[in-house]
C-alpha cells in the first residue's frame, strides 16, 4: 500500500512539474541594492479583420520582488486608430475557470499610444505598453486556474476578450496557450 501511495505522489508530483513552461528570460540584472527580472513577450490575442491587425502580448517583470505583469498592444490599420490610454484607475480583471475575479492594477499614473505610419504598407501603427500589479487577493490562483476571460479598462474604453486553450498566430506563425498563461510562467519571477 506505501508503494501505490508512493508512485501516485511520484506521478503527481511529475505531472505538476510538467506543466511549467521554460522560463524565457528576456533581461535579468542583479546588483548589490537592484533586482530586475523580466520574462520574453507571448502573444496572448490577435484579431485579423480585413486591413486591421491586433495583437496583445504579455510578459512578468520582478522589479525589486514586486511582480508585475507587463502588456503590450500593438493595431495596425489603414484606417484612423484611436488613442488608448491607462491611468491611474485603469485595471486588468481576469475571470478564471473556477468562476474567481483576479484584479491587476495600474502601475503608473498616464500611459497613451504612440503613433507610427508604416508608408510600405500605408498603416497607421499604434503601440501602448504598460505594466500591472499583481494584488495579493487570488494570486495563487492564477498558478492553479486557467483564465477564461480577460478586460481591459482604459481610460475612455474597456476591452473583453476570451482568452484561447491554444492560439495559433497568422501574423507570427507560433502557438501559444494564453488561457494558462500564468499557469506556465508565473514562477519564472518568483
Amino acid at each position: 500500500m506505501k508503494n501505490y501511495i508512493l508512485v501516485l505522489f511520484l506521478l503527481i508530483t511529475t505531472f505538476s512539474f510538467a506543466q511549467k513552461k521554460d522560463c524565457k528570460i528576456d533581461f535579468e540584472e542583479k546588483t548589490d541594492s537592484t533586482y530586475i527580472k523580466k520574462t520574453s513577450e507571448v502573444l496572448i490575442h490577435e484579431r485579423v479583420f480585413g486591413n486591421n491587425k491586433e495583437m496583445i502580448f504579455f510578459s512578468l517583470l520582478n522589479s525589486e520582488g514586486v511582480p508585475m505583469l507587463g502588456l503590450q498592444q500593438i493595431q495596425k490599420s489603414t484606417e484612423f486608430i484611436p488613442a488608448l490610454c491607462f491611468d491611474k484607475n485603469s485595471k486588468i480583471i481576469f475571470q478564471l475557470e473556477n468562476g474567481k475575479f483576479v484584479t491587476l492594477v495600474n502601475s503608473s499614473q498616464e500611459n497613451c499610444s504612440s503613433l507610427t505610419y508604416d508608408a510600405t504598407s500605408k498603416s497607421n501603427i499604434k503601440i501602448i505598453t504598460n505594466y500591472f500589479l499583481f494584488v495579493k487577493d487570488n494570486y495563487e490562483d492564477l498558478k492553479k486556474y486557467p483564465i477564461s476571460i480577460m478586460r481591459i479598462i482604459y481610460v475612455a474604453d474597456k476591452k473583453d476578450i476570451a482568452l484561447k486553450n491554444k492560439m495559433t498566430s497568422e501574423l507570427l506563425k507560433d502557438t501559444s496557450a494564453p488561457s494558462s498563461y500564468f499557469i506556465d510562467y508565473l514562477h519564472c519571477i518568483e
